[in-house]
């Protein structure tokens, strides 16, 4: 039994280095492939819309209730020592340094990451990967550069859409709730931001959309190589493309956090 334990935990520990090798493998074929002509203008216009346009009504949703909450919550503790009027402060520097770019980042995860993953593996099991390899197509270059370009260009957009809208929750609470009053609120927030807070948050929204794209189309290309080629299989690497996105978004953002706080 204890030679099996310690079998199992070396497959696991083999496994997952090999799982970190060929995404890497991925990720650099596809820097690669996104520097080299011809670019399909059409084919990246249609991912960025998907990405960014489609993902509109959920960030909004997302920010605008995380920026209240978070004035409600800040309001809360701060009356305790009389200071109500940093509260347009506390949202928008915890909204551009961390909110606003995770939260961002895990619904375009779970929207959009999920989808490139059940398309691109629905394609693997109908052979359709197979279908565009034999016509001399690259399928990196066809079907993962498209939505690495979207993402990359998408998704800090959204961040800074939905720091906007995050403070808009905020200061509707501030005015509404509070009794601040309008002039003095933005008058705050704006006073307490800088550049290196909106630089900060913008870096991570960059990195966690390299992660998000990998990730999904890692797994949506290798279902086609599966052991189980099938609707189920699709669904189990779609599954697990929204998990390991979502974990690697959390740790890539302590590790962003922790880096910038020594940096700056």
């Amino acid at each position: 039994m204890f030679r099996r334990i310690l079998s199992k935990l070396g497959q696991n520990f083999i496994s997952f280095f090999f799982y970190i090798g060929d995404m890497s493998i991925l990720l650099v074929d596809t820097f690669i492939a996104s520097i080299l002509p011809p670019f399909n203008r059409k084919r990246i216009t249609e991912q960025m819309s998907k990405i960014g346009i489609d993902s509109l009504p959920l960030v909004f949703l997302t920010a605008i209730f995380t920026g209240m909450v978070l004035a409600f919550q800040s309001a809360y503790q701060m009356q305790k020592i009389s200071g109500e009027i940093y509260v347009a402060s506390l949202v928008a520097l915890s909204l551009t340094r961390e909110l606003a770019p995770v939260l961002t980042a895990l619904v375009v995860a779970g929207r959009v990451g999920a989808s490139i993953t059940a398309e691109l593996g629905t394609m693997g099991v109908t052979e359709q990967i197979d279908a565009l390899e034999s016509l001399g197509t690259n399928p990196i270059k066809y079907l993962v550069v498209p939505r690495f370009y979207g993402l990359l260009f998408m998704l800090p957009i959204l961040t800074i859409y939905a720091d906007i809208v995050g403070m808009l929750g905020g200061y509707l609470v501030g005015i509404l709730k509070l009794n601040l009053g309008s002039t003095f609120y933005l008058t705050m927030t704006f006073q307490s931001l800088t550049v290196k807070d909106i630089f900060t948050g913008l870096i991570k929204s960059f990195a966690f959309a390299i992660i998000i794209c990998v990730i999904a189309c890692y797994e949506g290309l290798s279902t086609k190589k599966g052991v189980q080629v099938s609707a189920q299989g699709v669904g189990k690497a779609t599954t697990l493309s929204i998990v390991t996105s979502f974990i690697l978004i959390i740790a890539v953002d302590c590790l962003f956090t922790v880096l910038f706080y020594v940096i700056f």
